[in-house]
């Protein structure tokens, strides 16, 4: 069966001012809902014109044109929104530090009950040196191996090492959260050790080498892993006290989101703390300088978790993360 041809020079003039149009809406960076509309209805007439080019009209130039209008018009209904820095940068002044607010009681009581259990194990541990190490293991740490270990590698190498073990150790908190318990064994590890290197410390009369050392870091990783840690807790209890307003399922996933959104402003408050730790503990600065570096860091990154977010808080736009009933378990 032979096929019919179409005059070439009547179909562009009959169809080619659909095709300009289609390129003046595709070539916008933004549509409103009329254009976009229009945008589709287009779209599928000039499928329906590149069809008919390809049976009936052997003429390759209007061909190629045509096919590259089509697949230009499908990229623009197909792509995702742009990246901009206006949402990033209003991530940072406003969703992270709202909630870091609203999740404020979690880490506050878990940053206190942790720092009062490893208090009370670096008292046990004072007052029983030989429970854990011998007096030449606590010696040589005491002596040396605590403050070489700052400054064993290359900055950079060390930094990135250990925003990445903080990171991770993060990251374990909050994903653990859900099962609760593997959080409070998370911490137990890092406050025991804190606990056993601040025992030997004192129990060599080092107490002051410990805080010059740790002090300038140390504040503000350790505020992040209680922060990771009480987020954690809050996703596990989602699941145990959802509320009135909401099945299990949708507090899992209000809290799992809103875990999300902290893990990665803290993996961003881990990378500070790992420059910290590589360039300012170790460094040749006077100690009550490197400490107050880190002391000014931290009290700023409480202002920001505590007083932004409050703000924000207060006066929450439609964009901002949606609110969830966070609970917190009391006796």
């Amino acid at each position: 069966m032979e096929r019919r041809t179409v005059d070439l020079d009547a179909f562009v003039a009959e169809h080619g001012g659909e095709w300009r149009r289609l390129r003046m809406l595709v070539a916008r960076p933004s549509l409103d809902a009329d254009e976009a509309d229009e945008l589709v209805m287009l779209y599928q007439r000039t499928t329906t014109h590149l069809s008919i080019v390809r049976s009936r009209i052997p003429d390759s130039t209007i061909l190629i044109e045509l096919s590259n209008l089509v697949i230009a018009t499908r990229a623009k209904l197909v792509r995702g929104p742009r990246f901009g820095w206006r949402p990033l940068a209003r991530y940072f002044t406003h969703t992270l530090p709202a909630e870091l607010y609203r999740a404020r009681r979690w880490w506050v009581i878990t940053a206190l009950a942790s720092v009062a259990i490893t208090v009370a194990m670096a008292w046990y541990l004072t007052a029983h040196p030989l429970a854990v190490l011998d007096s030449v293991e606590a010696q040589s740490v005491a002596d040396h191996e605590f403050v070489d270990y700052y400054s064993q590698y290359h900055a950079s190498h060390f930094g990135l090492q250990v925003w990445t073990n903080n990171a991770v150790v993060t990251a374990k908190c909050l994903a653990a959260g859900v099962l609760i318990l593997p959080v409070f064994y998370i911490l137990f590890q890092n406050m025991f050790n804190l606990a056993l290197v601040g025992a030997v410390m004192a129990g060599e009369g080092r107490t002051g080498t410990l805080l010059t050392y740790l002090t300038p870091h140390g504040l503000l990783e350790l505020t992040c892993v209680f922060i990771g840690a009480g987020v954690g807790l809050r996703i596990g209890w989602a699941w145990i006290a959802p509320g009135l307003s909401r099945t299990r399922v949708q507090a899992m996933v209000d809290e799992g989101r809103a875990g999300v959104r902290i893990a990665v402003g803290l993996a961003c408050t881990l990378a500070v703390a790992g420059i910290l730790e590589s360039y300012v503990t170790p460094s040749s600065l006077p100690p009550l300088l490197r400490v107050g570096i880190g002391a000014l860091v931290w009290l700023l990154f409480l202002a920001y978790a505590v007083g932004r977010g409050r703000v924000v808080s207060a006066v929450r736009q439609p964009e901002d993360a949606e609110p969830a009933a966070y609970l917190v378990p009391t006796a």
